[in-house]
C-alpha cells in the first residue's frame, strides 16, 4: 500500500524508524489541497502539519510503500484514530502518473498555529531527502 507523506514523515530517517520495512517510491503532488499547521503537539512543542481541501492549490510530498504490519505502527505515531484520521487520496508524480494512497488529516476543530523550529527542521530534512523545492 502507498502512504502519502507531507509533514515530518518526509524525513526518511524518521520514517525508517517508524516503519522499518517502508520503501521510498517517488515525489508526488496532491492537487486541490493546501498544507497548514494546526493544534499543539507536546512532542514538537508547536503546531503540526495537516492538509485541507483547497481548490487550485497543491501539496508537495512523497510516496512510501509500506507493509500492512507497519500500518499499525504508523497509526500510533500519527494518533489514529483520535487526533488524525486516515483518508484515501490520489496523488501524481512529475510525469502525471496517478497513485492511490492514504494519508492522515487532523480531526476536530482546526485552529491554525505556529510550528516549532524542530518540526520545521524535520520537514526541511525531508524536503532535502526527496529533492523537493
Amino acid at each position: 500500500m502507498f502512504y502519502f507523506a507531507y509533514g515530518s514523515n518526509l524525513d526518511k530517517k524518521q520514517m525508517k524508524e517508524r516503519c522499518p520495512e517502508c520503501r521510498p517510491v517517488t515525489t508526488v503532488i496532491l492537487p486541490n489541497y493546501k498544507l497548514i499547521f494546526s493544534g499543539w503537539s507536546r512532542k514538537w512543542r508547536g503546531g503540526v502539519a495537516t492538509i485541507q481541501p483547497f481548490q487550485g492549490d497543491k501539496v508537495k510530498g512523497a510516496l512510501y510503500e509500506i507493509k500492512e504490519k507497519d500500518l499499525a505502527k504508523l497509526d500510533v505515531y500519527e494518533g489514529h484514530p483520535g487526533n488524525y484520521a486516515r483518508i484515501n487520496v490520489r496523488v501524481f508524480d512529475e510525469e502525471g502518473k496517478a497513485f492511490d494512497a492514504f494519508t492522515y488529516v487532523k480531526t476536530g476543530k482546526i485552529e491554525i498555529s505556529r510550528p516549532s523550529t524542530e518540526y520545521v527542521d524535520s520537514m526541511k530534512r525531508g524536503y532535502h531527502d526527496w529533492g523537493i523545492t
